[in-house]
């Protein structure tokens, strides 16, 4: 990767982090939605709660987790950071998210695309932890990627949501959209670069 992307990757990760930390931590819960979609969320505060800090964890740990560097010199930190971020993130996260999909703003079309994107991300969360024990390092690589990019599905949620509002889009039909575009793109932009990186 370029330095350019490297520092957005982790600008972008690290401030939706920051987002959902202090957002969810500190302020009331629904206040940072659209104002439709604040009654679900005020219903559900457990799984929220769970969802929004478990993938927080995800986004904090997951850019350092493809660092060359830490791999190679503190491979131990690197394997409980990788402990952390499967368990307490994606596992909890998952779980977390499957159930809030069902109670989706934007009708039966973003519940599914909800509901997919959790079940692929317990899924390729589960392919990663089964290969390193394997010692299959590289098909671990690959899941991870698969997996990280998935977990980038809250920072481009983030992104598209504010820039449909902008474009005075109906929020209900571009939310149901946007259930899928955060995180399809991306799946199929790391299947690209498994085939086309140098």
């Amino acid at each position: 990767m370029h330095l350019t992307s490297i520092v957005l990757l982790y600008f972008l990760s690290l401030g939706v982090a920051a987002y959902g930390v202090v957002g969810y931590g500190v302020m009331p819960l629904g206040s940072l939605v659209h104002p439709d979609m604040k009654a679900e969320f005020v219903a559900h505060p457990v799984g929220v709660y769970l969802h929004v800090f478990a993938a927080a964890v995800t986004l904090l740990i997951g850019p350092f987790q493809f660092s060359t560097r830490l791999r190679s010199t503190r491979i131990r930190l690197h394997g409980w950071m990788g402990r952390a971020y499967l368990v307490v993130g994606v596992l909890i996260g998952g779980l977390s998210g499957l159930y809030l999909s069902q109670f989706a703003f934007g009708g039966l079309v973003a519940k599914l695309g909800f509901a997919t994107l959790a079940v692929c991300w317990l899924y390729t969360g589960l392919r990663a932890f089964l290969a390193i024990r394997r010692r299959a390092i590289d098909e671990h690589r690959k899941w991870m990627v698969r997996n990280f990019s998935l977990t980038f599905a809250a920072v481009m949620l983030r992104l598209y949501i504010p820039a449909s509002v902008i474009a005075g889009a109906d929020f209900a039909v571009t939310y149901a959209i946007i259930a899928w575009l955060c995180w399809v793109p991306n799946l199929v932009f790391a299947e690209w670069r498994f085939n086309n990186a140098p």
